[in-house]
């Protein structure tokens, strides 16, 4: 058995060479040449169908799952595989291997199409994109897919070390969340400044409020060694420590590299004023000013835009009359054609920040108009 790190290098000169013959590798030579190596570099004896089943089926009547890791017999973990170049955005996979996994009782579930790795809990108690633990690119970060397919290894889901990371990430992830929430893009939330008016007898509920607006709030849990890409907009960015242990960071006080406030939930309904109000409108107002950077971030990487005077945005030198057109465009970019309308489907004044010229820091484009609507002054 080779060790894991070189194998992965071998997959990434194998990606790079067959990206530039531009020819489709199916799925067979994918799980062949790409994804085979790597399951036995992490100690499964692909040759033995009592620890490497391809095409497992629990029952006769159930579809196949392209793999089954058992231990003592038993399927500790299914891989579902997908051609090289297939998006596995697409929810389809996710939903299809976990409902498989949730029919054979297996906790653990991989999809890839070689070149990305994505590894769900399948029994957590959420919504399926929050089953979602971590995805590594070996193009991207080779360190970070070592670190997350030593997971997988025939030790490790032995030891089952991955599900006392999960505990770990599950539990700080939904603590980060509401910590987020309590302090709010730009309006802390009532029950936060209620706390503090109990506590501050001096100080008007008002006071405390600006005070907390003024505040820049930052959660650290604790410094991040090796980076892995964020999942979701609920979910900041992750990472394993040496030790082992699973890691969340937020900063509050400013946007990270490109621009980009990290987005948040908000349990605030959007009023009808809100949604008449047009960016020609913000922009009018002076909350943004014509010209402005518009940023994103999507798929690990910094976009910028340019707010023009009219409220159109300009992309990639190309105008587009809604943020949310701009926003699809890019992932189009990204995605490349094909991708499924449940991906480019975009939400553009969550999707894009900018600056408020009024109160000077980045918010989403929706909080900058919601700021509008109530005539905040800053």
């Amino acid at each position: 058995m080779y060790e894991l790190k070189d194998v992965l290098k071998q997959c990434v000169e194998r990606i790079q060479r067959y990206r530039q013959q531009r020819t489709r590798i199916p799925e067979q030579s994918t799980r062949m040449s790409l994804i085979d190596p790597v399951i036995d570099a992490l100690g499964w004896d692909i040759h033995d169908l009592e620890e490497v089943h391809p095409e497992y089926r629990r029952r006769g009547v159930d579809n196949p799952v392209d793999y089954a890791l058992l231990i003592l017999r038993t399927p500790r973990l299914f891989i579902e595989a997908k051609a090289l170049g297939e998006n596995l955005d697409d929810p389809r996979w996710a939903n299809q291997i976990i409902g498989y996994a949730a029919s054979a009782g297996v906790e653990w579930v991989a999809l890839t199409n070689g070149a990305e790795w994505r590894v769900y809990n399948a029994h957590a108690p959420v919504p399926v994109e929050q089953k979602l633990f971590r995805i590594v690119s070996l193009e991207s970060d080779l360190d970070a897919a070592s670190e997350l397919l030593s997971l997988l290894s025939k030790e490790n889901m032995g030891q089952n070390r991955i599900e006392e990371l999960w505990k770990g990430y599950f539990i700080d992830r939904q603590v980060l969340a509401d910590l987020l929430d309590l302090f709010g893009d730009g309006e802390p939330a009532p029950e936060l400044v209620g706390l503090l008016d109990d506590r501050l007898p001096r100080l008007t509920r008002n006071e405390i409020r600006s005070s907390l607006i003024r505040a820049r709030a930052s959660f650290d849990y604790p410094a991040p060694t090796v980076p892995v890409r964020s999942i979701s907009a609920a979910n900041p960015a992750v990472s394993l420590t040496a030790e082992g242990s699973v890691t969340m960071r937020t900063d509050l006080s400013k946007p990270p590299a490109g621009g980009v406030i990290p987005p948040r939930r908000s349990k605030r309904a959007v009023s009808q004023a809100e949604r008449s109000i047009k960016l020609a409108d913000i922009i009018r107002v002076g909350r943004l000013s014509p010209g402005a950077g518009l940023y994103a971030r999507y798929k690990g990487v910094s976009y910028t835009a340019e707010l023009l005077a009219d409220g159109t945005v300009r992309f990639d030198g190309r105008p587009f009359p809604t943020p949310s057109a701009a926003g699809r465009a890019l992932k189009i970019d990204a995605n490349g054609p094909g991708t499924p309308e449940t991906v480019l489907a975009t939400d553009g004044l969550d999707f894009w920040s900018s600056k408020d010229a009024i109160r000077g820091d980045i918010a989403s484009l929706k909080e900058i108009r919601r700021r509008a609507a109530d005539r905040e002054d800053g």
